[in-house]
């Protein structure tokens, strides 16, 4: 089955990462003259494939999905990574592994959103879940502006399991919940760890918040008490960051 890559991000990182696993590239027939020249250029560079083709015939391959013009076709599907060799990679990097582990994450957005906050700062890769979570689709991809052709991202049927296994490594987990015992700048990031973020609704479920070290929470003053998904992702990403980055310069 060939993956789909909508929108000038997605095809323009996946060029970057691995040109030679694209089929080819629809683009609209205007768009080659104007703003999408570059992507074409770049893919004529790479021996990469180009088709013009007309708006309707584009709106009908991205099924309803934004995709500013051009669309990408691989020729194999979203290569998932082992969760083993992820987590032998992670341990490998001593204090600078990270790992982020999504449980139930099942909106496209939100999870492709993660990825690209895990890419950003730089994240040993992303764990989720084979059931109940969001595959890697084509609104995924986009959602993570390409971000995904340059992440690790594994899949395991049982989140506690995996959990257990990286915590018998020596990575500290770290849950994310608004009832955390800890605030987050209290709790030490400077270890490897894993970040574990909960669903859109629920949250962390009990089986996996038995699994973390410490449940961790992001002080807010405001009258919302709790944050998306991905935007809690993305601050804990950036004081993992900060923690490291002030360790460093000591």
């Amino acid at each position: 089955m060939r993956r789909v890559l909508l929108g000038v991000r997605a095809v323009k990182e996946a060029l970057a990462a691995h040109a030679q696993s694209i089929a080819v590239i629809y683009v609209h027939e205007e768009g080659a003259r104007g703003a999408l020249r570059d992507i074409v250029n770049d893919a004529k560079n790479r021996g990469v494939t180009i088709e013009l083709k007309p708006m309707d015939e584009l709106n009908a391959l991205a099924e309803g999905d934004r995709h500013q013009g051009v669309i990408g076709l691989s020729g194999e599907d979203f290569a998932y990574a082992s969760f083993d060799e992820l987590l032998d990679r992670t341990v490998a990097l001593g204090p600078a592994g990270l790992i982020v582990a999504l449980d139930e994450v099942t909106d496209p957005h939100n999870f492709g959103a993660i990825v690209r906050s895990a890419v950003a700062f730089g994240a040993t890769g992303i764990v989720t879940m084979k059931d109940r979570a969001s595959p890697v689709t084509p609104t995924v991809v986009r959602a993570s502006a390409g971000a995904t052709e340059h992440a690790t991202i594994a899949r395991v049927t049982n989140l506690s399991r995996a959990l257990d296994a990286a915590r018998e490594r020596g990575l500290w987990t770290v849950g994310l919940d608004a009832e955390g015992s800890a605030t987050l700048a209290a709790t030490d990031l400077t270890v490897p760890c894993v970040v574990v973020v909960g669903s859109e609704g629920r949250g962390l479920r009990r089986l996996v918040r038995e699994r973390c070290d410490v449940l961790a929470k992001i002080p807010m003053s405001g009258p919302i008490a709790s944050l998306n998904a991905s935007v809690a992702a993305a601050i804990t990403l950036y004081e993992v960051t900060r923690q490291r980055s002030l360790a460093a310069s000591r």
